[in-house]
């Protein structure tokens, strides 16, 4: 339990024998913890799996992860600004379409006109 009176935070613990910042650090790494566990459920609802093999849920747990950590490396790497979750609602949307996804997310608002590489790349 956690509570803050002017400015200071309190930490109530059984673990006497262990130094306040310690106890302090345990408390940020789980809080960041549960800010990672939150945003997966909120962007990646894991209802439905592959199979009901611990194997399958494995892999779909793992695939979130990554896809999570692939999706935190474009949002870093963007100059805008977006919402995570936003990130994710449109890459969920566009999933298939050809884009080239950092272009769209560094100037959504700009009209795409194919250049002529990706044109003769994409024509058969």
């Amino acid at each position: 339990m956690t509570e803050q009176v002017n400015g200071k935070i309190e930490f109530l613990t059984n673990l006497f024998d262990m130094r306040a910042d310690l106890v302090a650090a345990l408390y940020k790494i789980r809080c960041q913890i549960e800010l990672l566990f939150k945003q997966l459920k909120q962007n990646f609802p894991l209802k439905y799996f592959l199979g009901d093999n611990e194997n399958a849920i494995k892999i779909g747990i793992y695939c979130v992860l990554i896809v999570n950590l692939l999706l935190a490396v474009i949002k870093k790497r963007l100059k805008r600004s977006w919402a995570f979750s936003n990130l994710v609602s449109f890459c969920k949307i566009h999933l298939f379409n050809y884009i080239n996804l950092m272009k769209f997310l560094e100037n959504p608002e700009k009209d795409w006109i194919i250049d002529k590489a990706e044109q003769e790349q994409l024509s058969f």
